[in-house]
C-alpha cells in the first residue's frame, strides 16, 4: 500500500515550476527570528533577497508575520523548507 494519498498527484500539478511562492512565517516576537527565517531560506533558495522580506507584528506586538517570496524549483525543495522552518523552536506556523 502506497503513503501518497491519491490527491498528492494533484496538488503537485497545481504548481509549474520554476515559479515564486509566497510563504508566511508567524512566531513570537524575537530579534532572532528573521535571522534564523532568513539562514533557512537561503539554504533553499540561494538567490533570495533578504531585502525583500516583509515583517508586520501582531497588534499585541507578541507576534510578527515574515513574507518571504521564494522561486520554488520543485515539491521536495518546497517539502524540505516547509519541514525546515516549522521545527525552529522561534517558529509557530508556516503557509
Amino acid at each position: 500500500m502506497s503513503d501518497v494519498s491519491p490527491a498528492a498527484p494533484a496538488a503537485a500539478a497545481l504548481f509549474e515550476f520554476p515559479c515564486a511562492f509566497p510563504l508566511k512565517i508567524m512566531g513570537r516576537a524575537d530579534a532572532a527570528l528573521a535571522q534564523a527565517v532568513l539562514d533557512i531560506v537561503l539554504r533553499y533558495d540561494a538567490a533570495f533577497d533578504g531585502a525583500t522580506m516583509e515583517m508586520r507584528a501582531s497588534s499585541g506586538g507578541k507576534y510578527v508575520s515574515l513574507t518571504c517570496t521564494i522561486t520554488a524549483t520543485s515539491r521536495p525543495q518546497l517539502d524540505a523548507l516547509y519541514r525546515e522552518l516549522t521545527a525552529h523552536p522561534l517558529v509557530k506556523v508556516v503557509l
